[in-house]
Order: structure tokens, then sequence, then C-alpha cells
């Protein structure tokens, strides 16, 4: 299967443009199924059977493997034998057999519309320091973009004129309350961060570097506490409260999962809710600061 695998891996990387994290992933669970096959001395992904797959999985729930996983297994199972019969690897598609196991979700903790306004009106815009934490939890809000998005943003990342942010792969619209923090930021704050020193970082640390996570998330807790906020509010916190507003707000789920950047809707689903589909549309209509 050796042959059949490096195909389907260089097929997601110059097909499917997925990240090398995502086609390590594929990588990991297929692998794990090659040695499953290789001690029923089966080399060839065409002498996979059907039977053969059921008890790959029965083997994994024997191992004690949790659902999630499990699940995660067959749908790389799934998308590697669908990709073998439409290239004509193989004459059947035996992977159709399968069923995930059903994942109880967990419905994440999101902060009110009234607590969201509380924590973004903590920092004081009286310093480039609080400018600049301003901008950052606005646009947090705004785009449900992850952290580590968000600190590696670039200056050519934003686009005022717009208001458009571009994040990887994918192009978000922002409203009114994150574009006029990001102007604040950019006329008055960054500059005074970055001390005469030359960088693209949208926002930098206090001495003029790039900000950690560790960094951010110690930004976030102390504006939550000052907020009065019982809840422990983490950036996945605004993330999650940006895709439950939104939902609220009659976004569908295909288009929050677009904006989140999750690679099938069903991730997004936890938070419920279905309409229509033009981006900037959906956003203004369903965002509480659009």
């Amino acid at each position: 299967m050796n042959a059949e695998l490096d195909s389907f891996l260089t097929y997601l990387e110059d097909e499917k443009k997925m990240s090398e994290n995502t086609r390590l992933s594929y990588k990991r669970d297929l692998l794990k199924l090659q040695q499953y096959c290789s001690g029923l001395a089966i080399h060839d992904a065409r002498q996979v059977s059907a039977a053969n797959l059921k008890s790959y999985i029965v083997y994994l729930e024997a191992g004690s493997f949790k659902a999630a996983t499990i699940s995660r297994n067959v749908a790389s199972i799934h998308a590697f034998f669908h990709y073998l019969y439409n290239e004509h690897i193989v004459e059947n598609d035996v992977s159709t057999c399968l069923q995930a196991p059903k994942i109880e979700k967990h419905i994440p903790e999101i902060m009110t519309e009234e607590e969201v306004v509380k924590l973004l009106s903590q920092p004081k815009t009286t310093d480039a320091k609080g400018i600049r934490d301003k901008a950052m939890l606005e646009l947090l809000y705004a785009t449900g973009i992850r952290v580590s998005e968000l600190i590696g943003l670039k200056v050519g990342d934003i686009d005022l004129q717009k208001d458009l942010l571009k994040c990887k792969d994918r192009v978000i619209p922002f409203g009114t309350n994150a574009r006029d923090a990001m102007i604040k930021y950019m006329g008055e704050g960054r500059e005074a961060l970055l001390k005469g020193n030359e960088s693209d970082i949208l926002f930098p640390s206090c001495l003029g570097e790039p900000m950690s996570r560790q960094g951010f998330w110690k930004l976030i807790k102390a504006y939550g506490k000052k907020a009065g906020i019982e809840m422990e509010i983490t950036p996945h916190t605004l993330r999650h409260s940006f895709a439950a507003h939104m939902m609220a707000g009659g976004a569908d789920v295909h288009s929050v999962s677009e904006m989140l950047g999750h690679s099938d809707i069903y991730t997004t689903q936890v938070y419920a809710g279905l309409g229509q589909s033009d981006l900037r549309k959906v956003y203004s209509e369903a965002h509480p600061r659009g």
C-alpha cells in the first residue's frame, strides 16, 4: 500500500492544498491501517475488502480508542479509498460500508453579548498598549479567528478600505467597531510599540517583537477579571462566542464554517442554525457588532 498512500498524500498536497498538519494526520491514520493489513498478509489496497475494514474498526474499538479518534480514522479511510476509486486504482470503494461512531458533542461555553461588550470596553485607549489590546479583542470577536492566527497576522493581511481580513486560505469580513479600533491602532498605536523598528507584524508586543500565545492569553484573562466576568475566558471563548452569536443572528452554518476555517460543517453544527450564503450580507445581518 506504500505507493497508493504516497500518491494519496501527494494529491492532498498538490490538488487539495491541505496543510502539512492535516496531511500528517491522514498519514498517521492510514499507516496504522496499513500495519493492520500487513498482519493479515494484505500488502495491496486492491486486496482490502469491506470485511477487512469493518474488522479494523472493531480492532480500534477493542483498543479503547476514543470515539473521536475512531471517527477521524474512518474519515481518513473514506478519503483514501474514495481517491483510489476515482483514480481507477480500485474497482469498488469498499469504505462505503464504514460508519463513524456517534460522538457526544460538548456545547462550548460562550459569553453573552453583554459580557462581550463588557470585555471589549476594558482596554483604556489612552496609550499604545491599550489601543492595541482594544483592536486585538475587537478583531478577534469580529472574525472568530484562532489566537495563533491573530498573533501571526501581517499588516498586508488587513484591508481597512473594504473591511476584510485575509487569514490563511480565507477572507473574512468585519464590522464597524473592529474597523474603528483598527484605524485608531494603525494611526496611533502600532508605530509607538515598534519603537522605530521595522516589522510587518500587525500586532507587536510592548517590546516591539512578535507577541506570544501565552502573552495574549494573560492579556485576555486580565481583562476578563477586570470586567468582573466570572467564567474563565480564553481566546477560544471569543471564537466560540463569535460563532454562536452569528448563528443566533441568523447566519447559516456554511457561512460560519467558512469564516471559522473549519474543514467540514459538522464541526460548526454544534452552534446550530441554517440560512443564506453571501458572507458580507450574512455578516452584516448576523454579527452583533456588524
